[in-house]
């Protein structure tokens, strides 16, 4: 008949469930032992079901683990393009998504796991996440001082996936991502806990001086 759709199957629906299931009991393993230890077999233990009966859902450990990564870099993408563009709107954006939760960014940002390759998808949300700073970053005035790096830049730009950001803006956003990521890193690790410093104010500092 015109104009009918096809609505989601209860058996879609049930295999939406489980895997939902499955994601949020793995970032609980996550969370208490570290991506390395995720098992499929013990989320199927605590959910009652077999290993065999999981595996119909995600087939491979690190099928589960492209599942979380790529829902924390969409996340994280959707968290910055809600972000005005400025410099330090995108900054904040990722502090407060970081902070959020740290098990999540630590999944993306933190030590990886041994053995997983992110397939090619990923790769490109993160480049989504870039393109955002270099954006930012070359409406910014000023910086016409090149430095060795600056050219050493000019013929190694792959990372930036053909963005057209005229120097020093690549250099500057590889500056604020590797510096603020440093000092996320740590706070997040807990590294500055008992050092008597407030941490939001070392970040805003460190991105003050990546603005200028």
């Amino acid at each position: 008949m015109a104009g009918t759709t096809s609505a989601e199957s209860p058996r879609e629906r049930y295999r939406a469930q489980v895997r939902a299931e499955v994601k949020e009991r793995a970032w609980k393993q996550i969370a208490a032992a570290g991506a390395s230890a995720l098992s499929l077999n013990a989320i199927a233990r605590q959910m009652g079901m077999s290993g065999p009966a999981l595996y119909r859902y995600f087939g491979s450990r690190d099928e589960l683990i492209t599942e979380l990564i790529r829902d924390a870099y969409r996340s994280l993408a959707d968290a910055v393009r809600a972000a005005d563009g400025d410099v330090a709107s995108l900054a904040y954006a990722l502090r407060a998504w970081a902070l959020a939760d740290p098990h999540r960014y630590f999944l993306v940002y933190g030590t990886p796991v041994p053995g997983y390759h992110a397939p090619d998808d990923i790769t490109a949300i993160a480049s989504e996440i870039m393109a955002r700073l270099l954006d930012a970053f070359a409406e910014l005035p000023g910086g016409d001082a090149q430095t060795p790096f600056d050219a050493h830049l000019a013929e190694h730009r792959e990372w930036a996936d053909g963005h057209p950001a005229p120097s020093p803006a690549p250099r500057r956003a590889l500056a604020f991502w590797t510096r603020l990521h440093g000092a996320l890193s740590l706070e997040l690790a807990g590294h500055f806990t008992g050092m008597g410093f407030d941490p939001a104010l070392l970040f805003a500092a460190e991105l003050e001086s990546l603005s200028d």
